[in-house]
């Protein structure tokens, strides 16, 4: 390689200190390619279990912490209030959460397992660890702390520009 060149990972040689701003070389079309990679293969996994990709969401926050209000989990899961409201009609109709008037606040609905949902948490769990090992494949362990280390870096990068 020549002096003050480097790769971009797909042999293609770019000078050092410019930004690669093709597809290949976004970080933002990479995670959301990667992403999507992931969803797609959840999906086609869960479904089986009788969860759409949407309940998922809901069901890996209230797996941590059962309770929440309908706010709450909205914000935790990152959706619009009307889209949760939507998505938890679903998920009552299909026996995964009943909603309950908070007893401080009679007008805050209050979002809770069923006990059918809380039998599914160590299947689907495991489920979702295999679709991150599958990820993972010949990515070894060291390199892929360095990825969630980076992620996660990336991640607080961008909120700080948000606030």
């Amino acid at each position: 390689m020549n002096a003050g060149r480097m790769t971009n990972g797909k042999g293609n040689a770019r000078r050092a200190g410019t930004v690669d701003y093709s597809l290949g070389g976004s970080l933002g079309y990479l995670v959301r390619d990667a992403n999507r990679a992931f969803q797609r293969l959840l999906e086609r996994r869960i479904a089986p279990h009788g969860v759409t990709r949407g309940q998922w969401y809901f069901l890996r926050v209230l797996w941590e912490e059962d309770g929440l209000s309908q706010r709450e989990l909205s914000e935790r899961v990152g959706m619009m209030e009307p889209t949760t409201a939507v998505a938890l009609r679903g998920m009552e109709k299909a026996g995964l959460i009943r909603r309950t008037r908070s007893d401080e606040d009679r007008r805050t609905a209050v979002v809770r397992l069923t006990p059918k949902a809380r039998r599914m948490r160590t299947r689907l769990l495991a489920v979702a660890r295999g679709v991150n090992a599958r990820g993972g494949e010949g990515i070894s362990e060291a390199e892929l702390d360095r990825f969630r280390n980076a992620i996660r870096r990336m991640t607080a990068n961008l909120d700080r520009v948000e606030k």
